[in-house]
């Protein structure tokens, strides 16, 4: 059961952060970037977690502004990553491009370089099938590639949907601009507007209500 969920706008090219707050202790959905790192610690020590409370780190993709703090973060709160298998080797090799069909072989190695990712190896993946309930989460996991191959969204029993970068919504509710795979983005929205979802909590910008995105 989600008791609370913390939104963490780190701003700028940083990801979203989300501290829900379970009856098992805390769970973070996405880290932001390494540059964002002191201001993510004080929000999480602002709503109580401390070393020790931190149960999962949940992301929802691999790229730099959603993974940056992850090894720091399970050092310092003794807690676990978990992800989906296809965007694991991102982290594993520090390449936010590794499995994404990019031509632009200059611009790959521009932004590896200026966006380090720190290495790292997850605990354990997740696919449609896995069991959260440990962590106290009554959520599902779903399969939502397009923007990587290894995109996944949470949805709650509330109805509350965490999309990682499948949607944005800095100015209104929109799919994210960086696409690997048109149609593959496609029919995750499609699946996405498919569900009973009542508010969206994207990758970039503030939460929306799922009828707000035409």
């Amino acid at each position: 059961m989600i008791k609370d969920i913390k939104t963490i706008i780190l701003g700028g090219l940083n990801g979203n952060c989300y501290l829900l707050t379970t009856e098992k202790g805390f769970v973070l959905i996405d880290t932001g970037g390494k540059s964002k790192r002191r201001k993510l610690e004080q929000e999480l020590a602002s709503e109580g977690c401390r070393p020790g409370d931190l149960v999962l780190i949940l992301l929802t993709h691999g790229d730099f502004d959603h993974t940056g703090n992850c090894a720091y973060l399970r050092e310092k709160y003794d807690t676990k990553i978990a992800m989906h298998h296809d965007d694991a080797g991102m982290v594993e090799q520090g390449d936010m491009f590794w499995n994404r069909q990019t031509g632009n072989i200059i611009l790959k190695k521009l932004i590896n370089s200026f966006f380090k990712i720190t290495r790292f190896k997850p605990d354990f993946e997740l696919d449609e099938s896995s069991d959260l309930s440990t962590y106290g989460l009554n959520a599902k996991v779903l399969y939502l590639p397009g923007h990587s191959k290894g995109s996944i969204g949470l949805l709650t029993s509330d109805k509350d949907l965490f999309c990682g970068d499948l949607f944005t919504n800095r100015k209104k509710p929109e799919p994210n601009s960086l696409v690997d795979n048109v149609d593959e983005l496609n029919e995750s929205i499609e699946k996405v507007k498919s569900l009973d979802i009542n508010t969206v909590y994207p990758g970039h910008g503030q939460p929306f209500h799922m009828s707000s995105y035409k």
